[in-house]
């Protein structure tokens, strides 16, 4: 008896442990698919699928419960190459973690960052930041104008000025280098998406769903500061709300700034939104 209760457990920890894991797996799946281009086409097929067995199984039609099971063999190809956007995007931003990241952004640079940050918000001049990090993002460097220079403020500011050639597009800094202006970065689809977001920072955003880069949004209508990165966008930094979460992000700890503003000082926390 004793025997048979200590099997009846040990298959059962592991049944639970399965399900477990199955219902973990369906859950996260469906926030991540859900919003994209490829739920819908997901929902069709299991709707599809689900309703041919369903038939097949009650009027007992032979031949379609063969195609069917036939037909799921080819399925998991199939599922590949329709969603191989979405698969892409989730291996990249699994890659991208901090646990594997082999990045680790010097503080100057952040210091830098900020200041320009800070100064392009200040006069309002729109502008899309892309910092590269272990995922390449050559692919879109191609689409702008190489400059490959040291990472200056002013120069900053001279390729966002409203009335500069490179201002429309995003600028990519690598290893601490301008490395292009005026690239074009693949634009975000999600359904789920605020609607009064533009098209510059629907551009940070669809940036973040292709790697691991981070990308900082400077609003020209308001001068508002966004940071996109692992596919959400936080809104509404001021700037010491930024310094304080872009050294978060690009070191990898929680940054502890010696000068920093009390919180009162830096204002109400950002809005944060993510898709799912």
């Amino acid at each position: 008896m004793i025997d048979q209760l200590l099997q009846l457990a040990n298959r059962g920890w592991r049944s639970a442990v399965e399900i477990l894991l199955l219902t973990v797996g369906i859950y996260y799946g469906y926030l991540y698919f859900r919003g994209t281009r490829g739920a819908k086409v997901l929902t069709g097929l299991a709707i599809v699928f689900l309703t041919l067995t369903l038939i097949s199984q009650l009027l007992n039609l032979v031949v379609i419960g063969w195609i069917i099971r036939s037909f799921s063999v080819f399925l998991a190809i199939a599922l590949v190459v329709i969603f191989q956007p979405e698969l892409r995007r989730g291996l990249a931003e699994l890659g991208g973690h901090p646990i594997f990241s082999l990045t680790s952004e010097k503080r100057e640079t952040v210091h830098d960052l900020v200041e320009a940050v800070t100064q392009l918000a200040s006069k309002q001049f729109g502008a899309l930041i892309a910092i590269e990090r272990d995922t390449s993002i050559r692919i879109y460097e191609e689409t702008g104008v190489q400059v490959d220079a040291d990472f200056t403020v002013e120069l900053m500011l001279t390729i966002f000025h409203p009335k500069a050639a490179l201002h429309d597009g995003g600028v990519i800094i690598r290893n601490g280098r301008i490395a292009a202006a005026a690239c074009i970065f693949p634009v975000s689809q999600r359904e789920t998406l605020d609607r009064s977001l533009g098209l510059r920072h629907r551009a940070g955003l669809g940036l973040t769903e292709e790697s691991d880069a981070i990308a900082v949004v400077i609003s020209e209508e308001t001068g508002g500061i966004s940071i996109c990165h692992r596919r959400r966008i936080e809104r509404g930094f001021t700037p010491e709300g930024f310094h304080k979460r872009i050294s978060e992000i690009l070191l990898q700890r929680t940054y502890e700034e010696t000068d920093s503003a009390s919180p009162s000082e830096a204002g109400s926390p950002p809005a944060a939104t993510q898709g799912r």
